[in-house]
């Protein structure tokens, strides 16, 4: 099983077909007994937030978030969990819309430390 999520910070690496967050997003991650939550914020988005469960290196888990338009969304993602060879993690996603229709695939990995964080988080 993949190290703890908690704690770490996640960006994607672009921005999926109908999807809205972008290599400027940040996922600020936390868990504990099994139970995954992320706030996340950057680029289009003002604010969102997922709150889920893990089971191995897998994650479910539902997410809601304000795109700058002012805009409220919410879908349901599956994850999968890896580690890369410098010993980082990737987040390999499914998701799709839940409040309007799409559906995509997204990939999020996580910063190195002292990596910039362009939101000032």
């Amino acid at each position: 099983m993949a190290p703890t999520l908690d704690g770490r910070i996640f960006a994607p690496r672009a921005r999926p077909d109908q999807g809205e967050v972008d290599a400027s997003t940040r996922f600020r991650y936390r868990e504990a007994d099994g139970v995954v939550w992320a706030d996340y914020a950057g680029g289009d988005i003002l604010r969102g937030h997922l709150v889920g469960t893990r089971d191995g290196d897998t994650l479910d888990f539902r997410y809601v978030q304000l795109n700058r338009a002012g805009v409220t969304s919410a879908g349901h993602c599956v994850t999968r969990i890896s580690e890369l060879p410098d010993g980082r993690l990737l987040l390999d996603e499914t998701w799709e819309w839940e409040s309007r229709p799409g559906q995509g695939t997204s990939a999020v990995e996580e910063l190195a430390d002292g990596a910039p964080d362009p939101n000032g988080r």
